[in-house]
């Protein structure tokens, strides 16, 4: 009998828009640099260069998040990973303009990543900034923090490592707290149940301001992998 093999539930969709002429430009003159291939293990000491530790961002969307992170602390590598052109775009645009020589971007699947490139141990910090809540019940399940998920990035932490979530979802912000409070192998640093205060090192968006003004809140959760 035949095996149906079954595609994986992706946590989102082909929605990438049109992409800008600076865009494509940058594509076409820094990602033969900055941009990493999407097969074969990550070498991180070989690709920057040196044995800083390593700061993974899935979903850095447009990289102004990244960017800045990666200007505000020189003594850390920073690694995104982005399915659309049009972001990856924006982040070789923002690594131009800022000078910034400690960030590399693959354009793929987070998971597809995590599985097959990144080293177990490898990591000092996995962050994940407004993933798409999927808010309607029917699509809750196309969430990314799932329980494989995060013991997938488990594995490629450290011992130290810090997994960050941060959502403006409330009942997202939940669910997360549920996974990763269950998640073998992590401490919640802000106690039990609790959600953390934003770090200083995580940028405050626009878009975060903005609904802060509307009485929005904005949910960070920080676990250490023991």
């Amino acid at each position: 009998m035949t095996e149906i093999k079954h595609r994986p539930i992706r946590s989102y969709v082909r929605r990438e828009g049109k992409i800008t002429r600076g865009q494509q430009r940058a594509l076409d003159e820094l990602g033969p640099k900055y941009l990493l291939p999407t097969a074969g293990q990550l070498d991180f000491p070989a690709i920057f260069g040196n044995d800083r530790p390593v700061v993974l961002e899935i979903g850095f969307g447009n990289g102004l998040s990244l960017a800045e992170m990666a200007q505000n602390d020189p003594q850390r590598n920073y690694l995104g990973i982005e399915v659309y052109r049009p972001g990856v775009g924006s982040l070789l645009i923002r690594i131009r303009e800022r000078g910034l020589t400690n960030v590399r971007a693959v354009q793929a699947d987070a998971v597809e990543v995590l599985e097959n490139q990144i080293a177990d141990a490898s990591l000092a910090a996995a962050h994940i900034y407004f993933p798409d809540p999927w808010h309607k019940a029917r699509h809750n399940k196309r969430r990314i923090i799932q329980p494989h998920f995060v013991a997938l990035i488990r594995k490629k932490l450290q011992i130290g490592g810090i997994a960050h979530i941060a959502t403006d979802w409330e009942d997202y912000a939940e669910h997360i707290m549920a996974v990763m409070s269950a998640a073998d192998g992590f401490i919640n640093l802000a106690g039990e149940g609790n959600f953390s205060p934003r770090p200083e090192y995580r940028p405050l968006t626009k878009f975060e301001q903005r609904g802060q003004r509307l009485g929005h809140g904005v949910w960070d959760l920080l676990f250490e992998k023991t």
